[in-house]
């Protein structure tokens, strides 16, 4: 197996999380990137087990990462392992050396023998085409809904409580595609550390959660997780607000729905950057707001 010189193991190395979360909150200041990633451990998925951190060091201060994930997809009804780029940070005061560039050259070598597809989410995709990666537009499908209210078919996950954090495992770790264009399974960690501080409502009797907002008269979706995708109609039954208008941001071609596709940027100019294969490159998608790395 080859060795590579900035491939780190947090298993061998118990220190190696706290310099790397040290240098993420240098680079990205008010995310709560160590929140976030401790929220995620409470409910049973860890940062370090999901990740292999790519790191350059000077003396004891981590200046450079680069993070691989594993995030098993259907990406047109095929089961797919498709490799995630994350954490991409160099320290302000040791850019413009070529370090990001040593770093990044050796993961895509490592990539390179284990994954056919790459996949990354950055506000700044000039920093990635000089390495192969190329913009995918996304979509949002949005759909005329004009229901007056259900009943109350919800309630709020309540992740203190180990009943609920052993639901959610069971669902994130036996969940269905969401979409067979591009859908997600099994991706616990990734989905653990981006949702664990967002609202999670769960449908007992349909045994599925659901990441959602509801603003006004629009409900706004972003995932569903559980053993078997349900319809839109279903899931509005059991609000019991009126909702006029539905924004789905992933494909909804397991929803029953007609809806309209229109080019869309999540945050406004979240970009989707693909290396390698990708087979939904032509179709109308959304990557989930709880699978972008």
């Amino acid at each position: 197996m080859k060795k590579y010189r900035f491939q780190h193991s947090f298993q061998s190395d118990p220190t190696l999380s706290k310099h790397l979360f040290s240098l993420l909150e240098i680079v990205f200041p008010g995310f709560g990137i160590t929140d976030a990633a401790e929220s995620a451990l409470r409910l049973g998925a860890s940062w370090e087990s999901a990740s292999t951190p790519f790191m350059r060091f000077e003396g004891n201060l981590a200046v450079t990462h680069v993070g691989v994930l594993e995030i098993p997809m259907s990406l047109m009804g095929e089961l797919v392992t498709v490799g995630g780029i994350h954490g991409v940070a160099t320290h302000p005061e040791f850019r413009r050396r070529g370090y990001y560039r040593d770093v990044m050259e050796e993961v895509l070598d490592y990539c390179d023998r284990h994954y056919k597809t790459l996949v990354l989410t950055t506000s700044e995709p000039e920093l990635y085409e000089p390495f192969g990666f190329r913009y995918v537009r996304e979509h949002v499908f949005v759909a005329q809904c004009n229901s007056t209210g259900g009943t109350h078919g919800f309630r709020l996950l309540d992740t203190n409580n180990d009943n609920d954090i052993n639901l959610l495992n069971r669902l994130l770790e036996t969940r269905e595609p969401v979409s067979y264009i591009l859908g997600v399974v099994k991706a616990k960690a990734l989905f653990c550390v981006i949702e664990s501080r967002s609202p999670l409502f769960y449908a007992e009797d349909l045994d599925v959660l659901v990441c959602m907002n509801i603003e006004g008269s629009t409900l706004k979706l972003f995932d569903l997780v559980g053993t078997k995708v349900c319809s839109l109609q279903a899931l509005v039954d059991r609000i019991p607000h009126p909702i006029e208008d539905v924004e789905i941001y992933f494909s909804p071609d397991r929803l029953h729905v007609k809806a309209q596709a229109l080019p869309h940027q999540l945050n406004g100019d979240d970009c989707l950057m693909v290396r390698g294969e990708f087979a939904p490159e032509n179709r109308t998608f959304m990557l989930p707001r709880s699978a972008r790395c």
